[in-house]
């Protein structure tokens, strides 16, 4: 889409007042059980041997976990044991000794990490991108978080279960839960929540004590006159994380980004090192749009990216913002991050060895808006040098 095109879309939505809509998941929903699995086995790899190549898929169902995928690594992965420690520990669905574990992983194609030193043939050992993809990176200054305001919003609301469930604030509270947050002309019109309980208690006391707090203190600031809220919507909500519903690594890429109002590249982030370019090279589109909002050059921004299996540079690298602004935005990329290979990206960012946080930690509630990850710090116009690589 170009600049001009998108600018026309975001100015009709803020004419004819279009509703906007976003939902998030906590910790405890199974899709995100096992993205936090996927995750810690990363983290894991990466301990031992920062050049660990990881890309590991996980499926849940009832008290069974299946790991599966591709690891080539110097150091040992006990997988059972990290399997059943975010059960127990990370998400506290219940005792580890009661989780199954299956494991099949195998050792990652060499044909991926084979290249000469050219861009054309690089190879992952040669710094080339570990796969093809497009990766989408965006920022906007409506919310401190540079995030769409009904995905902060959302991602609010479970993070308050999470808080009120682990606190001891409220103890009849369970891990699994959704919400979802549409907004019409900056105003909250609809609130659903879904939050997985114990037996123990009423489906009346769960409204009650949920609209008090939990909705409330998060967007009664927002609510529009006549607001709906849905708590619960169908009644009890006793059975949940991979009993009430199967998880699997992946599915919840809109809610690990931006929610539905930005375009999503199509690859999944947990569970892959960072030599695979839909994840590495997506926190650097991030990166690059939000340092483009931070320094004033846009309201918006949206950063595209492509690469091809084993290549060095992108195939595709654009700016968009919706202001008229465009052209400066993209000079300004192009000069301060001119390095664009995974490698640069990966040494920039400091993805092969954490420090301060963890794959674990970014694979619930969502990838972004979070002081503590190095792609959500912003690199300065004035600065002396270009940022990447340089």
């Amino acid at each position: 889409m170009s600049a001009a095109n998108w600018q026309g879309l975001m100015r009709a939505e803020m004419l004819d007042g279009a509703a906007r809509a976003a939902e998030m998941v906590t910790d405890g929903h199974p899709d995100k059980f096992c993205d936090q699995v996927a995750d810690a086995i990363l983290d894991e790899a990466l301990r031992q041997d920062p050049f660990s190549r990881v890309a590991i898929e996980c499926l849940a169902k009832d008290n069974l976990l299946i790991i599966a995928g591709e690891v080539s690594t110097r150091g040992s992965i006990d997988y059972q044991a990290i399997g059943r420690h975010v059960w127990q520990d990370a998400v506290g669905y219940g005792p580890g000794d009661e989780l199954a574990v299956l494991v099949h992983v195998t050792p990652q194609s060499e044909d991926i990490a084979q290249g000469g030193r050219t861009d054309a043939d690089g190879g992952v050992d040669f710094g080339g991108a570990g796969d093809q993809g497009v990766m989408v990176g965006y920022a906007t200054s409506e919310t401190p978080e540079m995030l769409p305001e009904e995905y902060v919003l959302a991602r609010a609301l479970c993070q308050k279960l999470k808080q009120l469930r682990q606190g001891g604030g409220i103890p009849w509270l369970r891990p699994d839960g959704k919400s979802q947050i549409t907004m019409t002309g900056g105003q909250v019109t609809s609130v659903v929540l879904a939050a997985h309980h114990s037996s123990v208690i009423s489906t009346a006391e769960v409204r009650e004590t949920l609209r008090a707090h939990v909705v409330d203190p998060v967007v009664a600031h927002r609510l529009a006159p006549g607001a709906r809220v849905v708590i619960n919507g169908t009644g009890a909500f006793r059975i949940g994380g991979p009993r009430g519903d199967a998880g699997v690594v992946g599915r919840k890429i809109v809610v690990d980004a931006y929610g539905p109002r930005v375009p999503v590249g199509g690859g999944a982030y947990s569970g892959k090192d960072p030599s695979k370019v839909d994840r590495s090279a997506a926190y650097m589109a991030r990166h690059i749009a939000k340092s483009v909002v931070a320094n004033g050059m846009a309201e918006e921004c949206l950063v595209t990216m492509a690469f091809g299996i084993g290549q060095k540079q992108p195939e595709m690298l654009n700016v968009l913002t919706p202001d008229g602004n465009t052209g400066e935005a993209a000079r300004w990329v192009r000069e301060q991050f001119r390095d664009l290979r995974p490698e640069a990206i990966i040494e920039y960012l400091g993805l092969r060895q954490p420090r301060g946080w963890s794959y674990s930690s970014a694979a619930a509630f969502g990838h972004y808006g979070r002081n503590e990850f190095p792609w959500e710090r912003v690199a300065r116009a004035q600065m002396e040098k270009p940022a990447c690589g340089l």
